[in-house]
C-alpha cells in the first residue's frame, strides 16, 4: 500500500513577520499548513513577546536554514528603565525597583561598552540546553545551572529614543547574542534595572524587510483566492523567495551541465578555479548556463569539488497536492 503524502513538495523560504504573543513553532506549524508543505522548518526561534522577522524553510530549503540560524541579526528593543524582571523580559515577574536618574553621558559610556567583541553569560530563561534540559525548564523550577560566557560580537548599538522611562535602541549582532541579557546588564550600569518590553527583529542575514508577511496576510490571501476561484499556491508560492539565498554569502562553483549526474550522486568533481578560496570553505555549486542551483561543497585533498549538501531536484510533475 503505497503511502499517503503529508503535503505537496515545495521549495523556498518566507519571511514571516511573527506576531507577539506565539512561540516560533506555533508560527511555523501555522506557515506549514497554509502552504500545505511536506516538509518546514524555522531558522532560529524567537520569543513569543518578539515580532519580526522568522524565515520558514520549506522542502529542500530545511537543508540550509543552519546558515540563517549562524547569520547576524538586527534587532529593535524598548527597554523599561527601573525595574528588573526575573526573565529580563515583561512575560517575568518584577524583582526589583529603583529610581532612574541617570545622565546622558552615562547612557553613551555604557553603550559602548556593549559594542564590538565581548563575552555573554547567556540568560537561564534561553533554549540553550544544559543536560538535554533547556535553561529555561530549569529556570522555571527556581533552578540555577552554570552557564559559559560565549563570544558574541554586536556590530552596531544605535541610541533611537529616550521617552520617560522608556528607552529605544537599534542593535546588529551576531548569532546567538541575547538582547535580553544586554538591557538586563545595560539597567544594572545604569543603576536603575532594566527589562525589555519591545522586540522586533528587523533583519536576517541580508533578507529585505519589504518582503515579510504576516500570518494573518496569509489567511487573507488564502481567503479571498477561494472565494474568487482561484488556486491559493498561485498567490502564495510568488512569496517565497529561492532557497539559494539561504548560502548566497558563498562563492560560487559554476559547473557545466555534463558533471551533474556524477555530482548528484556524491561524487567528487572537477571545479573551476575559484579565486581566494581557502582550505575547506563552502562553495555555493550551480549547473549549467542557468546557474540551476543544486547544492553545497567544498574542495577536498585532491582538488576536486565534494558535494556536502545537495537538493532533490524534481520536476513540476513530482509535486503532490
Amino acid at each position: 500500500m503505497a503511502r499517503r503524502s503529508r503535503g505537496r513538495f515545495i521549495d523556498g523560504i518566507l519571511l514571516l513577520d511573527k506576531d507577539t504573543g506565539m512561540s516560533s513553532n506555533f508560527a511555523l506549524q501555522r506557515v506549514k499548513r497554509i502552504f500545505n508543505a511536506a516538509k518546514a522548518g524555522h531558522t532560529g526561534a524567537l520569543d513569543p513577546l518578539a515580532t519580526g522577522m522568522l524565515p520558514i524553510c520549506l522542502g529542500e530549503a530545511t537543508k540550509f536554514s543552519q546558515h540563517l540560524l549562524d547569520a547576524d541579526k538586527r534587532y529593535t528593543v524598548t527597554a523599561k528603565l527601573g525595574e528588573r524582571t526575573d526573565t529580563s523580559d515583561s512575560d517575568g515577574e518584577v524583582v526589583q525597583t529603583r529610581p532612574v536618574n541617570f545622565t546622558q553621558e552615562l547612557l553613551m559610556e555604557s553603550l559602548e561598552h556593549f559594542r564590538g567583541e565581548t563575552m555573554q553569560v547567556p540568560s537561564m530563561y534561553s533554549a540553550l540546553k544544559y543536560q538535554g534540559q533547556p535553561l529555561y525548564k530549569y529556570a522555571r523550577e527556581g533552578i540555577e545551572v552554570p552557564r559559559e560566557a560565549r563570544p558574541i560580537n554586536v556590530f552596531e548599538l544605535n541610541f533611537i529614543s529616550l521617552e520617560g522611562d522608556e528607552l529605544t535602541l537599534d542593535i546588529h549582532c551576531s548569532k546567538g547574542t541575547y538582547i535580553r541579557t544586554i538591557t538586563d546588564d545595560l539597567g544594572e550600569m545604569l543603576g536603575c534595572g532594566a527589562h525589555v518590553i519591545m522586540l522586533r527583529r528587523t533583519q536576517v542575514a541580508g533578507y529585505p524587510y519589504e518582503r515579510m508577511v504576516s500570518l494573518e496576510q496569509l489567511n487573507d490571501m488564502v481567503a479571498k483566492a477561494e472565494a474568487e476561484g482561484v488556486d491559493p499556491k498561485s498567490v502564495l508560492d510568488p512569496l517565497l523567495l529561492p532557497m539559494d539565498t539561504a548560502v548566497s554569502k558563498f562563492k560560487e562553483a559554476n559547473l557545466p551541465d555534463s558533471v551533474e549526474p556524477y555530482l548528484m550522486n556524491g561524487n567528487p568533481v572537477q571545479a573551476p578555479l575559484i579565486k581566494d578560496l581557502d582550505e575547506g570553505e563552502l562553495v555555493r555549486i550551480t549547473i549549467g548556463n542557468e546557474h540551476k542551483f543544486v547544492g553545497i561543497g567544498s574542495i577536498n585533498d585532491d582538488g576536486l569539488l565534494a558535494p556536502k549538501r545537495l537538493i532533490v531536484v524534481r520536476d513540476s510533475s513530482s509535486e503532490s497536492n
